[in-house]
């Protein structure tokens, strides 16, 4: 299924749709439209009808739709890394991390995930917590820019697999554990990185396992409000915002 929105306002499309198909989504530039597209089933099809204000157009899918999404994974730079999928050659010489995201959420290219990783190559070195890891980018890129120990914690198996396959692909070690970040202990860290909701980041947030935080996941007109954490620096990237938060009490 699949519904047009201007260009103007794809941003906030993408976030809405982001909400309701979590597992990742198509575009495409048609005029001054992006034509957002996401396969489901008849369920998912309903909510989805029922969560959007723009007209909604539904197709039987096409044999193969499973791997389209690899036509769109293409590689990034950020924070001094290369970051792309296995089917691409790194170059030669480039600090690199090498990511298949499968079923999870986390290719290295959506501009929170940049910008995260802009923020993080600028800290100093020391134990890391990715909570809500999805393919585990984050995290992997957290041992590849020297930081260690690093912890990666999400709740959903596919995610988990995919963070442990991502880490065995770059030869870095990485603590991948399945877990409710907002109800399971948490290992303390130096540094916490949550790229998730807003409202999953600010309960996160009150769990204090580091006392220092870089958050994204949301729109950049959009802060973390959590009583003691207090924003001391921001990157804003097409439309989304990554804060660097520390903790004073």
């Amino acid at each position: 299924m699949s519904f047009r929105i201007p260009t103007a306002r794809a941003e906030i499309g993408r976030a809405r749709l982001l909400g309701l198909a979590p597992s990742g989504f198509e575009e495409r530039e048609v005029g001054d439209m992006t034509e957002l597209a996401v396969y489901t089933d008849e369920v998912g099809a309903q909510t989805i009808r029922s969560a959007l204000a723009e007209p909604v157009s539904v197709e039987p899918v096409l044999s193969g739709w499973e791997e389209r999404w690899r036509e769109f994974h293409r590689p990034v730079r950020a924070g001094g890394l290369w970051i792309g999928p296995p089917w691409e050659s790194v170059p030669a010489g480039e600090p690199a991390v090498v990511v298949d995201p499968g079923r999870a959420f986390g290719t290295g290219a959506h501009p929170t995930t940049r910008a995260c990783i802009e923020l993080l190559a600028r800290q100093e070195r020391g134990s890391v917590l990715d909570a809500g890891t999805g393919s585990g980018v984050l995290a992997v890129a957290a041992a590849r820019l020297g930081f260690e120990p690093v912890f990666a914690l999400d709740f959903d198996h596919a995610s988990f697999e995919a963070a442990r396959a991502t880490a065995t692909r770059n030869s870095l070690l990485v603590q991948v554990s399945q877990a409710d970040v907002l109800l399971d202990e948490l290992p303390t860290a130096d540094l916490l990185i949550a790229n998730i909701e807003l409202r999953v980041v600010e309960a996160l947030l009150a769990r204090r396992p580091a006392a220092c935080a870089i958050t994204s996941g949301y729109l950049d007109h959009e802060t973390p409000h959590v009583i003691g954490w207090t924003s001391t620096s921001r990157i804003e990237l097409d439309g989304w915002a990554a804060d660097l938060l520390a903790f004073f009490g």
